[in-house]
C-alpha cells in the first residue's frame, strides 16, 4: 500500500506545483499567496509518503485531496484533477492493502514449506 500511495502523492506534488503556475495568472491571488499556498501542499504531499503506515497518515491524504478539490475555486481545472486523485488515493488504499494481504499471505506458505522441508 505503501508504494501505490507514495506514487500518488508525488504525482499530486507536482499537478500542486503547476496549478501554481496557473493560479500566478490570476488577478486576484498575489505570488506569495500562491506559492506560499502552494509550497504547503507540495510540502505535505512529500511528507504524506513517509507518514502513510502511521496513525492519521491515511486521515491526512484524506484532508489532502479535499483540499486538491477545494482548490477548484481558484483554478477550475482542480475540481477535475482533484477527484481524480482522490479516486487514485481510494485505490491506492483499495488494492494497496489487498496486495499487502496476499505479499503475507505469500511469505506464510514460502515459511510453512520451508518448514515442512526442513
Amino acid at each position: 500500500m505503501r508504494t501505490l500511495c507514495a506514487s500518488t502523492l508525488i504525482g499530486e506534488f507536482f499537478v500542486i506545483g503547476f496549478a501554481g503556475l496557473v493560479a500566478m495568472k490570476s488577478d486576484d491571488l498575489s505570488m506569495a499567496t500562491v506559492w506560499t499556498v502552494c509550497g504547503i501542499g507540495m510540502l505535505v504531499s512529500v511528507l504524506l509518503c513517509g507518514m502513510i503506515t502511521r496513525p492519521g497518515g491515511l486521515q491526512l491524504g484524506w484532508a489532502l485531496q479535499a483540499g486538491l478539490i477545494v482548490s477548484g475555486f481558484w483554478v477550475p481545472l482542480m475540481f477535475f484533477l482533484g477527484a481524480v486523485f482522490g479516486g487514485l488515493w481510494w485505490a491506492s488504499i483499495h488494492y494497496g492493502r489487498k496486495i499487502d494481504e496476499a505479499k503475507a499471505r505469500w511469505a506464510a506458505q514460502a515459511e510453512a514449506a520451508e518448514a515442512a522441508g526442513a
